[in-house]
């Protein structure tokens, strides 16, 4: 009877187990590829700002992005009309590395990181502020203006 409900079972006898689709397996992929992007850059930003470990830092972290969010919802968040002009300087930043200019390339990048997702630093500043050991570093004299700055809701809706 048991069988008949939970089909052949295993061998031990048991309901088979659930077996996830392979595009419910995306996004926990996409999240791999941005920490590896993440970690690439790190990598070429302590390594002299490599060219090579930057390029594959910045398309590991794209990718990943596109992996966790579908490739629709990525082309919309980077191609909003408010935020074209983040857009441009962090895929320009992109390209300058891989011409050559990797410290150039880096801070165009970063300056339009900061325009696309300052959006959701007061978040992140909110979230981390709970934790125990980064809340307490977060509340430090000098660290807690910035965090204080950065954790400010001025959206632009």
């Amino acid at each position: 009877m048991l069988r008949q409900c939970f089909g052949s079972g295993t061998a031990a006898g048991g309901p088979t187990p659930y077996k996830a689709q392979p595009w419910q397996k995306l996004p926990q992929i996409g999240v791999g590829l941005t920490g590896f992007g993440i970690a690439f850059l790190f990598l070429g930003v302590l390594f002299f700002f490599d060219k090579g470990l930057l390029a594959i830092g910045n398309i590991l972290f794209i990718s990943g992005l596109a992996f966790v969010i579908g490739l629709e919802r990525t082309f919309r968040f980077f191609f909003q009309r408010h935020k074209v002009k983040a857009t441009g300087f962090f895929v320009g930043g992109m390209l300058i590395v891989l011409i050559g200019f990797p410290v150039i390339g880096m801070c165009v990048e970063i300056y339009g990181f900061f325009l696309l997702f300052s959006g959701f630093f007061p978040v992140v500043i909110n979230f981390l502020r709970r934790v125990p050991v980064i809340g307490s570093i977060l509340m430090l004299p000098g660290i807690r203006s910035v965090a204080d700055k950065l954790g400010e809701s001025n959206s632009m809706v």
